[in-house]
């Protein structure tokens, strides 16, 4: 029993493996160095292509990629590793807007920095992407195909954006105001981001 508890205190303290792709050589050694400090375990790479192949093989806990890469960008990148199954990926992009955002979520992105990337950002965009996939881990329970899943989490992203500037609260609470009714009413998440969208559209 005693060898069991230190051999799962010896797991929980290693390092979380982290897959960087960026073929910029400067932003990749700036992530790289950055995720080391803040305990990661990195392995960086120069294309989409190889982001994918990786991801396979190292199952990651995390993966950061930027948008334009050669040979497969991190768009089709992030769709290809997230068919196989759900991660935290994290998208670096030149561009912030609506559409972008659409995008992210559709190819199973968690969050996603904006070019120039700044250690104030990154931490953040770390806690909000596991946090996200935290959340998408609870809708998944609910529908087990990962399409319906994630057409799910974007109905639910609307919902949190409508309720956190109607009510004034964070990104975490909208999330469980959320839950908090799906489980009242015994609907799914789903339905209740449905009424809610439905709601504003007429206010």
């Amino acid at each position: 029993m005693r060898a069991i508890q230190v051999m799962k205190a010896q797991i929980a303290l290693q390092p979380k493996q982290v897959l960087i792709a960026e073929d910029n050589s400067k932003t990749r050694l700036f992530l790289k160095n950055q995720l080391e400090l803040l305990g990661y375990q990195v392995e960086a790479v120069c294309n989409g292509a190889l982001a994918v192949e990786r991801a396979a093989e190292l199952n990651p806990a995390l993966v950061i990629m930027d948008v334009k890469m050669p040979e497969m960008d991190g768009i089709d990148a992030a769709k290809a590793i997230s068919s196989k199954g759900p991660v935290p990926i994290i998208l670096i992009t030149g561009l912030s807007s609506d559409e972008m955002a659409t995008k992210a979520i559709e190819s199973g992105v968690f969050a996603y920095l904006v070019k120039p990337i700044t250690k104030k950002q990154l931490e953040p965009a770390i806690k909000l992407a596991l946090a996200r996939y935290s959340e998408f881990k609870s809708l998944k329970v609910e529908v087990c195909d990962l399409k319906d899943a994630i057409e799910t989490r974007k109905m639910v992203e609307r919902a949190k954006g409508i309720l956190m500037k109607r009510c004034n609260i964070s990104e975490d609470d909208a999330f469980k105001l959320l839950q908090s009714h799906s489980q009242k009413e015994n609907k799914k998440m789903k339905e209740i981001a449905e009424t809610i969208i439905s709601a504003s559209k007429l206010l």
